[in-house]
């Protein structure tokens, strides 16, 4: 008999707020060229994505301390997904990096 394993997904380490999106993530989503979801748990469990060791210990450091928190994300070898909590933890946008 096979059996399956059912991955339940870890609780985020911190509120999100409101998720938002630029118009360049929205048009990526609309024609299916972006998942975001994958991405936005990865920035909910804390794994930053493609930051430099000091940028990671300042995240480690705002999840503490109420900063701001900020994840970059290489979708492709072209495209990159930023993804930003406010230090209030009242929004979350996910962004392109030429939109900031």
């Amino acid at each position: 008999m096979a059996t399956s394993t059912l991955s339940i997904p870890s609780p985020p380490r911190f509120a999100h707020g409101r998720l938002v999106m630029t118009p360049g993530v929205r048009v990526l989503i609309e024609q299916t060229r972006l998942d975001v979801l994958s991405y936005l748990h990865r920035h909910l469990q804390g794994d930053w994505g493609d930051l430099c060791d000091e940028d990671r210990r300042a995240n480690d450091a705002a999840l503490r301390d109420g900063d701001r928190l900020l994840s970059s994300y290489t979708v492709s070898p072209t495209q990159k997904l930023w993804i930003i909590t406010e230090y209030d933890r009242s929004v979350t946008t996910l962004l392109l990096p030429d939109e900031y």
